[in-house]
């Protein structure tokens, strides 16, 4: 079975950490959407948005969404967080392959994240509270774009890999039982 699957959720639910070693274990490769684009605007994420503005990262990041998504073959794609906001990116991702919410509560991302400097939308005020923000906002989008919800609270890593990959086989094993 080859592997085609995108990763969405919350700033710091584990799409980076959790796709990396999902991609290792199907043999395919990893794609992390927000370091495709640092590479092309050649700055990271958090500068571009400081000079550039969040309407024109959001139009960059359906760009290379569309691009990646062309391409061919076995992949997992893990997405920025807020990649889900734009109705174009959402049917991308859907006919993409299975998306997989990653979901953890603002809680439990804050006590992952609340170190980590280089989130552009977790900077100033109370980092907290914004996240909670972010996730009333999106929780809906995230379940709208996915085929699948997994809750990342307490298993490890290599626990949430486990459950992924059963939950891509019996899709697979589904959609070949539904094949003409």
């Amino acid at each position: 079975m080859q592997i085609r699957c995108a990763l969405v959720g919350m700033p710091g639910s584990g799409k980076s950490t959790v796709g990396r070693q999902l991609a290792q274990r199907a043999g395919v490769p990893f794609i992390d959407l927000d370091h495709r684009l640092e590479q092309a605007i050649g700055t990271t994420i958090r500068s571009f948005f400081e000079a550039e503005g969040e309407a024109r990262f959001r139009e960059l990041e359906s760009e290379m969404l569309a691009e990646v998504a062309r391409e061919p073959g076995g992949m997992v794609l893990s997405t920025g967080g807020g990649a889900v906001l734009r109705a174009e990116n959402r049917e991308v991702l859907r006919q993409f392959g299975p998306v997989l919410y990653l979901r953890a509560s603002p809680e439990e991302i804050f006590k992952r994240v609340k170190h980590d400097r280089t989130r552009p939308l977790l900077q100033g005020g109370n980092p907290l509270e914004k996240l909670r923000d972010l996730y009333a906002q999106r929780d809906r989008l995230y379940r709208e774009t996915a085929h699948f919800v997994i809750e990342t609270g307490r298993p490890t890593v290599h626990t949430l890999v486990n459950m992924i990959m059963m939950q891509l086989e019996m899709a697979d094993n589904v959609a070949a039982s539904h094949a003409p």
